[in-house]
């Protein structure tokens, strides 16, 4: 089974600690996806202003449509996140 070291949220601190902080305020918990990031901030900060901006963005899709797709394809690619 693959490891991958994370920071935990009482550990982390400065810009991490802000993120955390914000994935509560956004999702009421830190999910183990954004978490697998905290090794790099700047990368994590990055993911979520995509991640942002593709789920609460312009579209012509609905956020209920964009959720639903999202879950079909980790369903099909095998994937429980």
């Amino acid at each position: 089974m693959a490891w991958i070291d994370i920071v935990s949220e009482k550990d982390a601190t400065g810009d991490l600690e802000r993120q955390y902080k914000a994935a509560v305020k956004r999702a009421g918990k830190v999910f183990q996806i954004v978490k697998i990031q905290s090794l790099r901030p700047d990368i994590m900060r990055t993911f979520m202003e995509l991640y942002i901006k593709v789920m609460h963005g312009a579209s012509g899709l609905t956020r209920a449509e964009r959720e639903m797709v999202a879950t079909v394809v980790s369903k099909t690619n095998h994937c429980h996140y």
